[in-house]
């Protein structure tokens, strides 16, 4: 259920990247940032969490323990 929670996220975010609806606005957030601007901030903020949440819930620890069980001298294509 995580994994896929994470698949729609990822999705949402990619499609959510274009971010055409504010091209010609000239709304300005707080007085001084553009909304274009300010709208790419929180992306990348949102991107950056999503980011932290893949690491946690998905990272593939298997892989880590199998190089961590092999010898130092072992050849691991063997």
């Amino acid at each position: 259920m995580k994994s896929t929670l994470l698949v729609i996220a990822v999705a949402a975010l990619y499609i959510l990247h274009q971010d055409i609806w504010f091209w010609r606005s000239s709304y300005l957030v707080f007085g001084f940032i553009p909304i274009g601007l300010f709208y790419q901030g929180m992306f990348s903020v949102a991107a950056s969490l999503l980011m932290w949440l893949l690491v946690t819930f998905a990272w593939p620890s298997h892989l880590e323990r199998e190089i961590e069980q092999t010898k130092p001298g072992e050849d691991e294509r063997a």
